[in-house]
């Protein structure tokens, strides 16, 4: 399921804890994190990049997507799909769900219902991935 697919679980017209993924101010307008300009390529420049804030990074938005389960299904049966079709999922009611931080594996968390939306409640933050080793 992408992203534009999954409800918005920020409060405040999509401003929020629960949610990462969003539109992040314009350049230079109000709320714009100050530090070194990155030019279009991306990066900064060396220079610039080591004598930039903390406070900036801090202020960096990051897409977090909750994975709720998997499925297989074969084609024919992704084809009939329609309104109103149930995919069951892998996953039994209340078990953990997966939180991923830019697709990759951040922690573990149980949902919750927040009013008329779905947060979830973090249970455990996964250990960092050190270079070269496998995550389990």
């Amino acid at each position: 399921m992408s992203d534009d697919q999954l409800p918005n679980l920020r409060g405040n017209e999509g401003q929020g804890a629960a949610g990462g993924a969003g539109q992040a101010p314009p350049p230079g307008g109000a709320g714009a994190p100050s530090g070194p300009e990155v030019p279009a390529g991306g990066r900064a420049a060396p220079a610039a990049a080591g004598g930039g804030s903390l406070a900036a990074v801090m202020q960096l938005e990051v897409p977090v997507s909750i994975e709720l389960g998997r499925t297989r299904m074969a084609v024919e049966d992704v084809l009939a799909l329609g309104r109103g079709s149930v995919v069951q999922l892998d996953r039994l009611v209340g078990q953990p769900v997966e939180v991923f931080v830019s697709d990759k594996p951040f922690a573990t968390g149980e949902v919750v219902v927040m009013g008329e939306k779905f947060g979830v409640r973090i249970i455990r933050i996964r250990e960092p991935v050190q270079a070269g080793e496998v995550p389990s």
